[in-house]
């Protein structure tokens, strides 16, 4: 079998080459104005600049504008609140980031939930989870929200299909759940405590590993066929699912790095175009 490969990667520059023209047109119509995401990171945790970096590097590359907030790491929950209500009231601003995981001493889920819905680019709001599972519009969560991209793209049927989602995070395994379900999946949630674990990824015509483990997932409980997309990334280059022993024998799979991760990025950046195209229209 020759097994398709959902190539990211490919797909995210693709998509950028299209955000230039767009940003480009909308620019032409907001006399001189571009869609602004505001990036918030609180300490000053290696992997997390790193992140929000790219995330600046890829509004830039397609002429969108980035705004960085940078927070001691001593921020109380009260301060973050407050910049992320003045970045709520900034007509300028058009989409919010704040980059996880923030330090301990803060409510996470208080602040992510402060961002205004029409700013939500990240996907991140108990409000936006609810109204995506409601089938009403909200900006989905990067990460299965790109994922959900990359399928239709590569022209992955979805409708009838049997998903096995291996994690349950809130933002990803549960909103990777819900996305499958809209697009008329039948969708089994498991994670780590899932008792016959093999059997249910055994019956799955698609599998998405997002448990966090390197390699947890392993070839031989995936069956010949099946769609594999391995939302993972661990040091030395492996995801959550042994992917080299599927290559040959499925019929699509992601590869780590280069599958799901650039699509996240790119996710953030077009959903934040969307919400300046609103704004600025």
């Amino acid at each position: 079998m020759s097994a398709l490969v959902l190539d990211g990667k490919a797909l995210a520059q693709k998509f950028e080459a299209e955000m230039r023209e767009r940003v480009a047109r909308l620019r032409e119509r907001a006399q001189g104005s571009t869609p602004i995401l505001a990036t918030i990171l609180v300490g000053a945790d290696p992997a997390s600049a790193t992140y929000v970096k790219m995330k600046g590097n890829a509004c830039e590359r397609v002429g969108m504008e980035s705004l960085k907030v940078e927070l001691p790491e001593s921020t109380t929950t009260d301060e973050l609140l407050a910049q992320i209500q003045a970045l709520n009231e900034n007509p300028d601003v058009h989409g919010i980031l704040l980059q996880h995981p923030v330090p301990p001493q803060i409510d996470e889920r208080a602040c992510f939930d402060a961002i205004a819905l029409e700013k939500d680019v990240d996907g991140v709001t108990c409000l936006g989870f609810g109204r995506m599972s409601m089938g009403e519009h909200a900006y989905g969560c990067a990460t299965p929200k790109g994922i959900m991209r990359l399928l239709e793209h590569y022209g992955i049927a979805l409708a009838g299909k049997h998903a096995v989602v291996v994690g349950r995070s809130p933002i990803l395994g549960k909103p990777m759940a819900m996305m499958l379900l809209g697009a008329n999946a039948t969708v089994t949630i498991c994670h780590s405590r899932t008792q016959d674990l093999e059997g249910h990824i055994r019956r799955a015509d698609l599998v998405v590993g997002a448990v966090g483990r390197p390699e947890f997932i392993k070839a031989d409980w995936i069956k010949d066929g099946a769609v594999v997309v391995d939302a993972g990334y661990h040091p030395g280059g492996v995801g959550d699912i042994e992917l080299e022993p599927l290559k040959e024998r499925v019929s699509a799979w992601t590869p780590v790095p280069g599958g799901v991760g650039p699509m996240t990025i790119n996710t953030l950046i077009f959903q934040t175009l969307e919400a300046g195209e609103k704004a600025l229209a």
